[in-house]
């Protein structure tokens, strides 16, 4: 006969009530955990799929990702001229917020060098990579677009002619991928009222100056485009990405274009580092607090109901101590229902989980080895909250079965 069992049969809606509580706060702690795994996927996700050994930024920045980086189209050509690189990149990153059906649309842009890189990298689950110059993205499924819809950013519109998988910013919003000469129009789109004071103001500026009367011709550049005046160069890249030949010395190469007083180098793991110790970081330590919280009050909730069935029972544990059975029969009784608490909990927790993660707005991985270590932390939990229904039941004197 086990006590345990009949016991929680004797009880079992409250038994029932109270691992589906833990089972709550369990599921909690097992969802924190998983979003922290998710944002360091999503904060790392580009910087591993682009698949770049050396990221060339603005000097004293740690871009594109972690801040906004700011180099010249021509580091592209210096790069690709160092020994031991193999080919270089333009890269481009920056996220937008517009409105869409009336509603806030947020969407990370990468630009991607064509026609070196198509995106023929991308998880696609439906259309094909970018085949034309301009006017073509890869949109992540988050940002809901249909494959072949097109949309209006600025004064050009695109057309999405490929469906990502899992390309999440690390903010959580989508990724589209366009190329880079789309995705700098996309970033310094400006409206044309400003275009015209711009133009309005560079000739006011240049008409001040000698240069503007003697040569008259430069007035006239200055009231037209930008890319007529040639002081005034290309849009600006977020980052040069370098892939090495594969017996080139990562560090030789680095330390080359580390001379450069223009630029900064990273190396892919340092890149993925400067993320984690970032934004990632201060996410990590608020995750880790709200889960020890957690932690503790589901402790606090399975002591309690604990020590509160104990309560309930002093009279009948006080009978099995007269008719002679030993205290290890009565904490056993104890364990098993701790035990059985914290189990029941932890599989309401990963069966209830399971359907709810897929639904959050972030991305929610959860590890084996997770898993195994919250499975860990619920058995220490089941035995040190049983700690004060032994308590109490070691303490019932006997006699008390006579009184009643």
């Amino acid at each position: 006969m086990n006590l345990a069992i009949k016991d929680l049969r004797h009880n079992f809606g409250r038994f029932v009530l109270t691992a589906l509580g833990i089972g709550m706060l369990l599921m909690m702690v097992m969802g924190m955990g998983g979003i922290y795994r998710g944002l360091i996927q999503d904060a790392t996700l580009l910087i591993d799929k682009v698949g770049a050994d050396l990221w060339v930024v603005q000097n004293q920045t740690r871009g594109p990702f972690a801040e906004v980086s700011r180099v010249q189209k021509n580091l592209v050509d210096r790069v690709a001229v160092v020994p031991g690189v193999r080919h270089a990149r333009e890269f481009v990153f920056h996220t937008i917020q517009r409105e869409r059906n009336g509603k806030p649309f947020r969407m990370g842009v990468a630009g991607l060098s064509w026609p070196v890189d198509k995106g023929e990298w991308l998880p696609l689950s439906a259309g094909r990579p970018l085949s034309q110059a301009r006017y073509e993205m890869v949109a992540d499924e988050k940002l809901g677009l249909q494959l072949g819809e097109k949309i209006r950013l600025g004064n050009d519109s695109y057309t999405v002619v490929g469906i990502a998988l899992g390309m999440i910013s690390s903010g959580g919003d989508g990724l589209g991928f366009f190329t880079v000469r789309d995705a700098q129009a996309i970033q310094f789109d400006t409206p044309g009222e400003a275009v015209r004071l711009e133009r309005a103001s560079r000739w006011a500026r240049a008409s001040k100056e000698d240069i503007g009367h003697s040569q008259p011709v430069l007035l006239d550049r200055a009231l037209g485009p930008s890319s007529s005046v040639p002081a005034l160069g290309p849009p600006m890249l977020s980052a040069v990405i370098a892939s090495l030949s594969p017996e080139a010395d990562p560090l030789v190469v680095k330390s080359i274009i580390s001379g450069w007083s223009d630029v900064s180098v990273h190396t892919s793991e340092e890149e993925r580092q400067l993320m984690l110790r970032g934004s990632v970081e201060m996410a990590k330590k608020q995750i880790g607090l709200f889960t020890a919280l957690l932690t503790v009050i589901s402790a606090i909730i399975m002591a309690l109901i604990l020590y509160t069935l104990t309560l309930e029972k002093v009279h009948d544990i006080a009978l099995l101590k007269l008719i002679g059975a030993p205290n290890r029969v009565i904490l056993w009784m104890i364990l098993q229902q701790a035990f059985f608490l914290g189990a029941m909990g932890y599989g309401i927790a990963y069966l209830i989980g399971q359907k709810l993660f897929v639904k959050f707005p972030r991305r929610v991985i959860l590890m084996n080895e997770d898993l195994i270590l919250l499975a860990f932390i619920v058995l220490v939990i089941s035995l040190l909250s049983s700690v004060l229904g032994i308590w109490k039941a070691v303490r019932i004197d006997p006699n008390e079965a006579l009184s009643g």
